[in-house]
């Protein structure tokens, strides 16, 4: 139960280091304008070596953010709940840590999921075909990992549930 446990705390923290660090960065996408580089983030884009705020009220934009941040919250808190896991004695008699801290990681994946699936089709259909030369950067990339992360954290803490409850249920009372 407690290396179920360590591997879902370990894959939680890794994923949601890369949530925050997704989030915070602008290289979601790097294009070329004008014979020049750029690159742009959810909350700021750069042309050569200055950017600017994207100041512009774009709805898949802030469908984005208000994804990404919910992800994140979403991983604290399961975090939190994953730590409090590791304590044997249970504050509520029905909630189970573990399979609380799994629940969290689930939706957490399912936040980052709904994120990254608007960013890319959005920029697959308009911001492509707008700029010719362009790709995908790191921080979209480290968004795709996270969701793997906390996908596998929930696994791992819903994997720790199950076999608590196995060894609940089989000793004698």
């Amino acid at each position: 139960m407690y290396s179920f446990m360590g591997g879902g705390l370990f894959c939680a923290w890794v994923g949601t280091i890369l949530l925050v660090v997704a989030t915070a960065t602008d290289h979601w996408m790097q294009y070329r304008l004008s014979g020049s580089f750029a690159h742009q983030g959810l909350w700021r884009y750069c042309l050569g070596s200055k950017c600017y705020l994207q100041t512009e009220s774009i709805a898949y934009w802030n469908a984005t953010r208000a994804f990404m941040i919910l992800s994140a919250l979403c991983a604290t808190s399961g975090i939190i709940m994953g730590i409090l896991a590791f304590a044997q004695q249970p504050t509520f008699t029905r909630l189970s840590r573990p399979f609380s801290a799994g629940i969290m990681f689930f939706a957490s994946t399912l936040f980052v999921l709904l994120a990254l699936a608007i960013y890319t089709g959005v920029t697959v259909s308009f911001l492509g075909r707008r700029f010719g030369d362009w790709r995908f950067s790191w921080s979209y990339i480290l968004g795709w990992v996270a969701l793997l992360m906390t996908f596998f954290a929930g696994i791992f803490y819903m994997c720790s549930y199950r076999m608590h409850e196995c060894r609940r249920l089989s000793t004698p009372r």
